[in-house]
């Protein structure tokens, strides 16, 4: 925007003449044209907050039976407990186990085939085969599982192998090999290997072999002599066997340690969960389960018992799971947290963001979710899952997000904790999985509406939109217009966003210098012309850019099409609104009639400035005086409107036109008709409304240029208006009406006139209360006093008193 001064000056130069013996250069008329035409203002778009809380609002494009629903029931039945089982996220392939005929140290022929024989006690058979499930599920997460298990036995089973381990003093024996707390000795020699499965403390059972082990040095993993190795029965291990039992082997002390940490585990969750898990199945009344729900998360956090690590998490979700049918909002939010500090997945996973949406969607429980931080559980989940495994339930874990998002109590929380970056970033993966794929994600259009609906709440912070600009995410909203131009409630949602952000310089400066977005927004305009709500806000935005930005005026002058866009953009809502003004009682109902009446005013309000902003430009303005379309829309827009039926849109038309007329060039559509133009301008004239007097004025300080203009001024006495105006005792005023009369004074046999009505006083008036703070009014009225006193003989005959004289002559003579 320009500044006051920068006003003045371009004010100055077009109400006068230049002389014929100094023409200016082309690049001072540029300059000129750069500082003296103005920008226009207008307001944002309005858009209502909707009455309720849904996924999708009463205006979205998507049909009822095209998008996910808002409306749902959800009960406990609607969890899976298999999701109560950590999942590892890696498929095992199956273990075969196939009899190999062993081989003797000695000769192949030599063998020590011998098949399992079953074990007698059924306890035995019970814990080695717990034992076993607890390999496979170390192996799932990491672990290394050997080829197979060794089968259990009443009797000691002897091997040969030529692997013995010696560390130390204080040893455990583990299949033969002795381990200790210190690593620091170790022996290899050949000697019998003694598997042994008794029940002592140093005899090591299966299970514990594989858990939480450390490998061993790799010259304990070489195994002894290589070319010495033979196949075995299923019942002798071989010597590779033996190699990845010995890379899991752990000391004495670091199973001492692991028997006590799950002794621990046992004894804080019979003392401390199990007894509060009692307490949820009685469900006595909700402040008492409520309480029990907080207290157990404390208890599952202090015990490290959070996650989806954890063995005894079965019993936990199923005892949650069925509290869900109670039907409390706060318990719920409380079950809710508990759930996905659990980290389910999957459908669990949909169904607890479901519930939250659910209970997100009544404004009264905004509280209950401040006070259960479960802004902070939503994000993390967004944070940790997978987006591509989890649309639906990010989708309603944003909705719910969104709802909050409207309410400013969140607004501090919500940027503190992260979520613009957050959902940034979400799309940024879309946008990366988009271009990757060729094609948009199933469904991800439906999330984009939440994530850009979401954005658009928070980015009236000023901290918000500082993280726009640091993180680049002008840039890629601009990609999801283009990727999801065919989705409107995207984007429409995107247009809302940038609406905010160009009302700020720094942000209307970012998205200048996105060279694409404007060919985007033209092709926005093109394929949603007849859609009034994202074509008003799509050219609000044009005029944000094109208002503050010469470079922005510059490249919208370059891409193809733009101006014809413009004009076909014009025409269509100009007859929307010549035919929205049918008389109430003729058909159609009052309200809608004005409806779209104020819908089809405010697209044509915010052209007009777009128009105006770029007739700024040297290469732009002179294209569109020339263009009759444009023109003759203006005129035709003067003419069926006055500043009582839509004041902004008249106003808007009429700055256009005066941007327009300081164009002289060839083939000037303003210039053919300035006549006409002068004509339409005189209602504005008289009438009360000051904005548009002084828009008026300025027209006319451009057309009077022209010999013919003047004759009109005089014709239509005009000139008493001007000089009426020099008592309005508004700076701008006075500047504008004294440029006319400057022009009308080049003329010798006009300069007459300025003695009707006072216009001298009034002239000497203006320059005795503005000129000691505005010396560019104090110029341009010198310079029309210069003009009348040309050729003067009498001071006194001229000037007026004595006072006057006193105050002019002086001031004419420093101007001279």
């Amino acid at each position: 925007m320009l500044s006051p001064n920068d006003k003045k000056l371009g004010k100055l130069d077009p109400f006068y003449r230049p002389s014929v013996s100094k023409q200016k250069t082309s690049a001072e008329i540029i300059s000129e044209a750069r500082n003296a035409l103005r920008t226009v203002r207008t307001q944002r778009p309005f858009t209502p907050q909707e009455d309720q809380r849904k996924l999708f609002g009463p205006e979205s494009s998507r049909t009822s039976e095209n998008r996910p629903p808002s409306s749902f029931s959800l009960h406990a039945s609607s969890f899976e407990s298999s999701d109560s089982r950590p999942v590892s996220g890696t498929r095992l392939s199956p273990l075969e186990l196939k009899p190999k005929v062993p081989a003797s140290p000695t000769t192949e022929k030599d063998s020590c085939f011998s098949f399992p024989k079953p074990p007698v006690d059924a306890a035995k058979i019970r814990r080695i085969s717990s034992a076993r499930a607890r390999l496979f599920r170390a192996a799932s997460q990491g672990a290394l599982l050997p080829d197979r298990s060794l089968p259990p036995s009443d009797s000691k089973k002897t091997v040969e192998s030529k692997e013995t381990v010696m560390i130390a003093d204080s040893m455990v024996k583990i299949n033969g090999i002795y381990l200790t707390k210190s690593n620091t000795v170790y022996h290899l020699k050949s000697h019998p290997l003694q598997v042994t499965y008794d029940g002592g403390f140093n005899e090591i059972k299966e299970q514990e072999m594989f858990k939480g082990t450390t490998s061993l040095p790799s010259h304990l993993k070489s195994g002894g002599d290589q070319g010495e190795r033979h196949a075995r029965a299923s019942s002798c291990p071989s010597s590779s066997d033996l190699s990845r039992l010995q890379t899991k082997a752990v000391s004495k002390a670091d199973l001492q340690e692991k028997n006590a940490e799950i002794e621990v585990d046992e004894v804080f969750w019979n003392t401390r969960i199990v007894p509060i898990l009692r307490e949820l199945e009685k469900e006595e009344n909700i402040e008492t389960v409520c309480a029990a729900c907080t207290q157990l998360h404390h208890a599952l956090e202090e015990g490290n018992m959070l996650g989806n690590k954890f063995k005894k998490r079965s019993i936990l979700l199923k005892t949650l799971y069925k509290l869900v049918d109670v039907g409390s909002d706060l318990l719920s939010l409380k079950l809710a947290k508990i759930i996905l500090a659990l980290k389910v997945n999957r459908k669990n996973l949909l169904n607890v963001c479901k519930l939250i949406f659910k209970i997100s969607r009544n404004e009264k429980n905004d509280s209950l979710i401040q006070n259960d931080s479960i802004l902070e559980s939503l994000l993390e989940v967004l944070r940790s899952e997978d987006l591509q495994m989890n649309m639906e339930a990010f989708l309603y874990c944003i909705g719910s997000i969104k709802f909050i998002s409207g309410n400013p109590g969140f607004l501090n929380e919500m940027i503190s904790k992260g979520a613009v970056e957050i959902l940034i970033n979400l799309v940024k993966q879309i946008n990366e999985n988009t271009k990757k794929c060729g094609t948009c994600l199933p469904n991800s259009g439906h999330l984009l509406v939440q994530v850009t609906a979401t954005l658009r709440n928070l980015v009236d912070s000023p901290l918000v939109r500082s993280k726009f600009l640091s993180i680049s995410a002008l840039p890629q909203l601009c990609t999801v217009m283009e990727q999801y131009m065919g989705d409107k409630d995207v984007c429409i949602n995107i247009a809302r966003i940038f609406s905010k952000l160009t009302s700020y310089r720094d942000c209307c400066g970012a998205l200048a210098s996105y060279s694409r977005c404007y060919a985007l927004f033209l092709n926005l305009i093109n394929k949603y012309q007849k859609k009034q709500d994202i074509v008003v806000r799509v050219v609000f935005i044009l005029g944000n850019l094109t208002a503050k930005n010469n470079q922005a005026r510059e490249q919208f002058s370059k891409e193809k099409g733009s101006i014809q866009t413009l004009l076909s953009l014009f025409q269509t809502f100009h007859q929307l609104d010549l035919h929205s003004q049918k008389p109430v009682g003729q058909g159609g109902e009052p309200y809608r009639v004005q409806r779209l009446l104020s819908e089809a005013e405010d697209v044509l309000i915010k052209l007009t400035r777009v128009l105006a902003n770029i007739a700024i430009h040297p290469g732009m303005g002179p294209v569109l005086a020339t263009n009759p379309g444009i023109v003759g829309l203006l005129l035709t827009t003067l003419e069926y409107k006055s500043l009582d039926d839509c004041e902004e849109l008249v106003i808007n038309a009429t700055a256009t036109i005066n941007n327009l007329s300081y164009y002289q060039v060839k083939n000037s559509i303003i210039q053919d008709k300035k006549l006409y133009i002068a004509e339409l301008l005189l209602k504005l004239l008289v009438s009360n409304n000051m904005d548009g007097i002084l828009e008026a004025v300025r027209v006319f300080g451009n057309l009077s240029q022209d010999r013919d203009v003047c004759d009109f001024i005089v014709q239509n006495n005009v000139h008493k208006f001007m000089m009426a105006l020099l008592d309005a005792q508004h700076q701008d005023i006075c500047f504008s009406a004294c440029g006319v009369l400057l022009n009308l004074t080049v003329d010798k046999d006009k300069r007459v006139i300025l003695k009707e009505g006072g216009g001298i006083k009034k002239l000497v008036d203006c320059l005795r209360d503005f000129g000691p703070t505005d010396w560019q009014l104090a110029c341009l009225v010198c310079k029309t006093l210069w003009n009348f006193s040309e050729n003067i003989t009498n001071a006194s005959s001229c000037f007026g008193n004595e006072d006057h004289q006193h105050t002019l002559i002086p001031a004419v003579i420093i101007f001279r």
